[in-house]
């Protein structure tokens, strides 16, 4: 009993701070965050963010780990949602979803403009591919074994749409005029994904 209260007590910390993160995070960004703000915010004291995480950049971490994954899941019920016999349709609807996600606020600053300076970039490569590459790679495997696009080893295919999908977030993450970016990366994308299509 002892145990599990003292789990329950660590799981409400971490969610503490994890909400607190996000907020702060979102709004003011990882520089424009102390770690002082963060343990205030959530209501626990600096030992705990240092027990749980190691220190601020340790919760970036994790804030950005629970982020990514509900982009994911997001952009995988978007294209869950397109007709199934339609693989092409899924294709889009998943562009679609993730290019306006990335017009949201706190995946604006939190996933697309901090997270590659804190984490550096192989390493936000790597946990972009660790989120969205499965999502990409199981399209292309559908898309293959229908003979709707032209064959290519399908893990290269993906690593390369991946890139390119990732450069467009970061066109509209950096955009003057983000809803005119998202409208031409998505044109844009759309052109790459087209080119890969059978012509016979």
């Amino acid at each position: 009993m002892q145990r599990r209260s003292q789990e329950d007590r660590s799981r409400t910390t971490r969610a503490a701070l994890e909400r607190a993160g996000r907020d702060l995070f979102a709004e003011r960004g990882f520089a424009g965050t102390s770690a002082e703000q963060l343990v205030a915010a959530a209501g626990v004291t600096r030992g705990a963010l240092h027990h749980h995480y190691g220190d601020k950049r340790g919760l970036f971490l994790a804030v950005l780990e629970e982020l990514e994954g509900e982009i994911t899941a997001e952009v995988r019920r978007a294209v869950d949602a397109a007709d199934p016999a339609d693989t092409l349709a899924g294709m889009t609807a998943g562009l679609a979803c993730f290019l306006e996600i990335c017009a949201r606020p706190d995946v604006l600053r939190i996933a697309l403009t901090d997270a590659p300076t804190v984490l550096g970039w192989r390493a936000w490569r790597e946990l972009e591919a660790r989120h969205g590459l499965g999502l990409i790679t199981e399209q292309l495997d559908r898309a293959t074994s229908a003979g709707l696009v032209t064959a290519a080893p399908v893990p290269v295919l993906a690593q390369l749409l991946l890139s390119a999908i990732a450069e467009a977030s970061l066109i509209v993450a950096h955009a003057e005029d983000p809803d005119r970016a998202r409208t031409e990366t998505q044109q844009s994308l759309l052109v790459l994904i087209a080119g890969l299509l059978r012509r016979d």
